[in-house]
């Protein structure tokens, strides 16, 4: 038998709707007889007093600007958040409940943005809702210090969320918590479900840090509550609250599985539900009848109408005072929808392909160009580095950098900490229209690829920059030159990868990446220089939209195609001069995003790689990728291999890539 703490007295509805929460949330799981009842029944008080006390939302409304934003980092505590949106009228029913983790259920086995209501982020990954709150709670500050004024401020939201042991566990809890510290994010409040068991057993196998002291000295404010005394609780979170110039952990011993008498405080209540003799034993031990299951006292439901009351009050206010600070500040208005509707120019390509850089020159420093073209054009596009900023050329001109007294800045700062820059990028994807950037070199998208994947789930339009993005980045050798990158990133669904070739086809990454609002785009761009490129008659930037173009054609039907991306496109319109003059006729295809090349309708991609014709595909990267673009028959030039440390153009003569080795290499397979 395991202890069972005391229930300390309570308002008697507050503890029927804590109980309400605990029990709908262990009923999910048992009826599903999948789950993780453990988490919802011990952290029950605190999601229901941080809803029913602090937090402003609003069910009719999920959308709205005003709200405070709720992130349950320990995502496979979902049942608790679909109860509370349930119990606040959301459009969550009791029939959802009973779907849990169904297909095609509204509520499945973690949360996932854009598929439940009130739902803000998907979680389920540990660390990553925490990240994404700090990346939240930047867009509220960046976004305040640009709106605020004339007595009101349209966005002064607050992110309130839980996390647990296995979030402060992940290295990227110490990445984004250590950000948020720095930059004072005050208008973070997270209550951490310190409940000392993992799916192993105790902590203490492998955890034994001081929490507390860890996150006071990223400059959190941190506080402790027992979660199971009401006033204790409160005045915590009030405290946390109040706290405006550091973000703020409230620290919550509890216990997993709470009242369950053989398993609370036991790895058996995590992830398992705790079948029907020990959940009707748990509703004994607490009081609460033990059937019929899915209860709902009719006192709970008008307390949670009362707090939707409330709300709706605070909602009418904003929206009260929303149309008053339109009338007053009418230039500020037209920032406010051109930021939160993330408005581009309808031309924005051609605009921005027309002032694009001809000469031959690094695709990292086109694309500078093409961001400052961007940013002048689209004021919701903010971004930095993790810290190399110098090399990736990813700064906004004429704007400051974002720091802990000065939140008007474009430029952000993210230190060495890709993982946790990915996660605060969603995040501020999530929270406002900001459409932001992170760069880094293409080698060390595996730090940031759980993110990566994430905004591409969640469709949402996070931008990442990287640079450096082959074996040309030279001496530094195989540990920075990345060869299996693109191909694995190109493996993750719905994520455009561009990788331009020029001025203009990085002009054109920029743009459809800005312009895109279904998902995310990572744009890879070379340190060394790249060829001149001449465009055949004809060409129009539109066909950059399809993820290939023909760029040098032959007059005879059955000539090879040379397919490339990126700074291999040069050497392949070299080597098919050298083919065409052999008398082997060659056209060349730049393929900048082979997704969109994919999407396009079967005419478009037979106009650009004809059925039946001999394919050959050239990049410095691995080869299994593209196969789906050549056929089994093709040829695939590239490097299924690492690199070396040497100087680039010593690289391309070991390995193959120069105009010499390419038609050598294609002569040879064509007459094969």
């Amino acid at each position: 038998m395991n202890p069972v703490s005391p229930v300390p007295t309570r308002d008697t509805t507050d503890q029927q709707a804590i109980h309400t929460l605990r029990f709908l949330a262990a009923d999910t799981v048992e009826k599903a007889k999948s789950g993780h009842p453990g988490m919802p029944m011990g952290m029950a008080d605190v999601a229901y007093t941080m809803w029913a006390k602090f937090m402003r939302w609003q069910p009719n409304d999920p959308a709205w600007h005003g709200r405070d934003r709720f992130v349950l980092s320990a995502g496979h505590g979902s049942a608790l958040l679909y109860s509370l949106l349930h119990l606040a009228g959301y459009d969550v029913s009791m029939d959802d409940l009973q779907s849990f983790r169904q297909l095609g259920s509204r509520t499945p086995g973690h949360p996932e943005y854009g598929w439940t209501p009130g739902v803000e982020v998907t979680t389920g990954p540990l660390g990553q809702g925490l990240g994404n709150a700090v990346g939240m709670a930047l867009a509220q500050k960046m976004a305040a210090a640009r709106f605020s004024g004339a007595g009101f401020a349209p966005v002064d939201w607050r992110v309130f969320g839980i996390c647990g042991d296995g979030d402060l566990m992940e290295g990227i809890s110490h990445e984004a918590a250590s950000l948020a510290g720095h930059l004072a994010l005050g208008n973070i409040v997270f209550a951490y479900d310190d409940n000392h068991i993992t799916i192993e057993g105790d902590t203490a196998l492998a955890f034994s840090e001081d929490v507390a002291k860890r996150f006071e000295s990223y400059g959190w404010h941190v506080g402790h509550a027992n979660p199971y005394d009401g006033p204790d609780l409160e005045r915590a979170l009030a405290e946390a609250v109040a706290e405006t110039s550091r973000p703020s952990l409230v620290i919550c011993r509890s216990h997993i599985g709470y009242g369950a008498p053989h398993k609370q405080d036991t790895s058996h209540v995590h992830g398992e539900p705790l079948g029907a003799e020990e959940l009707a034993a748990a509703k004994k031990n607490l009081g609460w009848p033990e059937s019929p299951m899915f209860l709902v006292p009719d006192a709970v439901r008008a307390r949670f109408a009362e707090r939707a009351a409330e709300n709706r009050k605070a909602y009418d206010a904003w929206q009260s005072g929303m149309k008053a600070w339109r009338a007053a500040n009418a230039e500020k208005a037209a920032l406010w929808d051109a930021i939160m509707e993330r408005r581009v120019p309808a031309d924005l390509l051609e605009q921005m392909c027309a002032a694009a850089p001809t000469a031959s020159a690094a695709t990292r420093v086109h694309g500078n160009a093409a961001l400052q073209l961007a940013a002048a054009r689209v004021p919701a596009l903010v971004g930095g580095s993790a810290d190399l900023e110098p090399s990736t050329k990813t700064r906004i001109k004429d704007s400051p950098s974002v720091s802990k007294s000065d939140f008007s800045g474009r430029n952000l700062h993210f230190g060495i900490r890709e993982h946790g820059m990915g996660a605060i990028l969603n995040g501020m994807a999530l929270a406002t229209g900001f459409i932001p950037y992170g760069s880094s070199f293409l080698v060390f998208t595996d730090y940031a690829r759980p993110s990566i994947r994430l905004s591409a789930l969640m469709k949402i339009p996070s931008l990442w920059v990287f640079t450096h993005d082959s074996i040309f980045v030279g001496e530094d050798g195989p540990t920075h030159q990345p060869v299996e990158h693109l191909e694995a990133l190109r493996a993750i669904p719905n994520l455009h990868v561009q990788r331009p070739a020029d001025g203009l086809e990085t002009a054109a990454a920029w743009a459809l990446a800005v312009e895109r609002k279904d998902g995310p785009t990572l744009i890879a761009l070379s340190r060394q220089n790249t060829a001149v490129l001449n465009r055949p008659a004809g060409f129009k930037v539109s066909d950059l939209r399809r993820g290939a173009y023909v760029l040098l054609e032959s007059a005879e039907k059955q000539a090879i195609t040379i397919v490339a991306t990126g700074s291999e496109v040069g050497i392949a319109v070299e080597a098919a001069g050298k083919l065409n003059a052999d008398g082997i006729p060659t056209r060349v295809v730049s393929m900048p995003c082979t997704t969109l090349f994919l999407q396009q309708e079967p005419a478009v991609r037979d106009a650009i790689l004809p059925p039946g014709g001999r394919r050959v595909s050239v990049e410095a990267g691995t080869t299994g990728g593209w196969r789906r673009i050549v056929g089994e028959s093709g040829l695939c030039v590239g490097l299924d291999r690492y690199g070396e440390s040497a100087p680039a153009p010593k690289l391309a003569e070991h390995f193959g890539f120069t105009a010499e080795a390419l038609a050598k290499r294609v002569r040879e397979w064509a007459r094969g």
